[in-house]
């Protein structure tokens, strides 16, 4: 008898989490949220091990947050027949994944590096730690883990959620009772959820409500205010700053010399973001002297009339729509202006 209750009881409580999971799974689909992936270190992983496709058939785009929104892979791959793998990741420095790939003597492929200057040309950036965290995770990838992954990438492309970024309990927690600023302390960064979707290629994007909603964009807006109130460090110069230069033309001159191809660029950034970008960081002292001891290619927004235009929702990264756009014209410019040659050329777009 005491075991047809504990069965019963059991399946009682299956029936309940049953129930629960369903009905927070249809009410998350019925406010219009589509599946979304988390940009962890697994899926961060997943991408690093695809750089040695060949490079007229792949390209790597490693940077900030910018090139995660700005760059439309579909629109590159449709455009060029070549595979965007996009290892940039959100508020850090390209420069700990570019020496993890220059250091990698098998890879000798096309790499485009996004520099944003406030994070490229630090010492020290407060996400690096996570970055570097992802290259170690892939460095001491076990057979368990990339099985999970998979179960993971199954489960994720059919469940909303299951978006531990903004469904988790401390998410929703986070996001329900932020904390306020205070001076001194990092702050914790509560973007609307809307503000980033990620996609299983770790291509970021605004949802529609997002591009739609000034008060949303004005929340990221206040955001990019704060970080200014709060960065009284002036911008690395002199000696520091050469360390860094130099230091990246050590890497980008390994992976030239295995017979790989490098190019920075600028993407866009608008309103008073793009104002204190270029006051703080001036184009001769920071982005032309890069260019100049890398010896590398460079395609900064401002040089290009059809790269110009452009209005950042919220200062900072371009909507979906312009994403299309923006990359359009930036293949066509690596194509007629840099001399990329890619593998094929669709006429679908």
């Amino acid at each position: 008898m005491q075991t047809a209750n504990f069965i019963k009881g059991g399946l009682l409580a299956l029936a309940v989490t049953f129930l629960f999971i369903a009905g927070w799974e249809f009410y998350l689909r019925h406010r219009g949220i589509l599946v979304a992936y988390d940009d962890n270190e697994a899926l961060w992983a997943d991408k690093r091990a695809m750089v040695y496709e060949p490079g007229d058939e792949a390209t790597v785009f490693i940077g900030s947050s910018r090139i995660k929104y700005d760059l439309d892979i579909p629109t590159w791959q449709a455009m060029t027949g070549n595979h965007a793998i996009q290892l940039a990741n959100v508020g850090s420095s390209p420069r700990p994944v570019l020496e993890d790939l220059a250091r990698d003597k098998n890879f000798k492929g096309k790499l485009v590096i996004d520099v944003t200057e406030g994070l490229f040309f630090s010492e020290f950036n407060f996400y690096d730690a996570r970055t570097r965290k992802k290259i170690a995770y892939y460095k001491d990838l076990s057979p368990t883990q990339r099985f999970s992954f998979r179960v993971d990438q199954v489960l994720e492309s059919a469940f909303v959620f299951l978006d531990q970024d903004n469904f988790s309990m401390n998410a929703m927690l986070d996001n329900a009772h932020p904390l306020p600023y205070r001076p001194g302390v990092f702050p914790g960064l509560f973007f609307p959820r809307e503000f980033e979707q990620v996609r299983f290629n770790r291509q970021s994007y605004m949802t529609p409500g997002f591009v739609a909603d000034t008060s949303q964009q004005n929340q990221v807006k206040a955001i990019w205010t704060m970080f200014g109130r709060m960065n009284t460090t002036p911008p690395v110069s002199g000696s520091a700053l050469d360390s860094i230069l130099y230091s990246v033309k050590y890497l980008t001159d390994k992976i030239k010399e295995r017979g790989g191809q490098v190019l920075f660029v600028r993407t866009p950034s608008s309103g008073p973001v793009w104002q204190g970008e270029s006051k703080g960081f001036p184009r001769t002292a920071y982005w032309d002297r890069l260019l100049k001891i890398t010896g590398c290619p460079g395609i900064h927004f401002q040089d290009y009339p059809a790269l110009t235009h452009f209005e950042c929702p919220e200062w900072s990264h371009l909507s979906p729509a312009d994403a299309v756009i923006y990359t359009k014209n930036l293949v066509e410019i690596l194509q007629q202006d840099k001399g990329w040659s890619f593998n094929k050329r669709s006429n679908a777009l």
